[in-house]
């Protein structure tokens, strides 16, 4: 029968438990087997050279160039919409707002909540494009006069302002092309012209 040697792990386990037990009387002592060697020490890599970051430190935003606020938040709704691009012919948007075109169809908002106002601009304005009319005019009326009294400022005209933001919201941003107020002799500030899109 052939001895195997022990692994190293094997001798250090017998040498634990060696040097915890005891002699007997009149025995000699055994020799111990033989230690384990000791494992060769690594040697030490050769240092490479620290390598370049690959990316170099960035943040977010740092190309683009600073930014000023833009928005007025004191801005009124005529100011704003005086503000907006013209995404209609030049000349027809000068005639319009010129009082010089007639719009096909009306719709009257006076008197409405909010809730009933909102049904019924998003009803008649898929509904004139639908029938192919270019040129609607929306009266929102200039609202109620500011109390001096009012502890707290409020703007005038809830629909005035809320009508034009409707508008640029969907599914009416994907029909309306461009608003605009409306000419004195159509209800001025407290109308709107509302310029549709051809419907596809």
């Amino acid at each position: 029968m052939s001895r195997r040697r022990l692994r190293p792990e094997e001798l250090e386990l017998w040498h634990l438990v060696a040097r915890s037990a005891q002699r007997l009387p009149g025995r000699k002592p055994v020799a111990d087997p033989p230690a384990p060697p000791l494992p060769a020490k690594p040697r030490p890599a050769a240092s490479k050279p620290p390598q370049a970051d690959p990316l170099p430190a960035f943040g977010l935003g740092d190309r683009a160039p600073p930014r000023t606020e833009t928005h007025d938040f004191y801005a009124s709704t005529q100011d704003r919409l005086a503000g907006d691009p013209v995404r209609m012919d030049a000349k027809a948007f000068t005639r319009m707002r010129r009082g010089k075109l007639d719009p096909e169809a009306r719709l009257d908002l006076h008197g409405m909540t909010l809730d009933q106002a909102h049904g019924e601009l998003a009803s008649f304005i898929l509904g004139t494009q639908m029938r192919g009319f270019r040129l609607v005019l929306v009266i929102t009326g200039k609202g109620a006069r500011e109390d001096p009294h009012d502890p707290m400022p409020r703007r005038r005209g809830v629909l005035k302002t809320q009508v034009p933001q409707w508008l640029r919201l969907p599914p009416l941003t994907h029909a309306v092309l461009q608003i605009t107020e409306a000419h004195g002799k159509h209800g001025g500030s407290g109308a709107y012209y509302v310029y549709l899109r051809r419907r596809k």
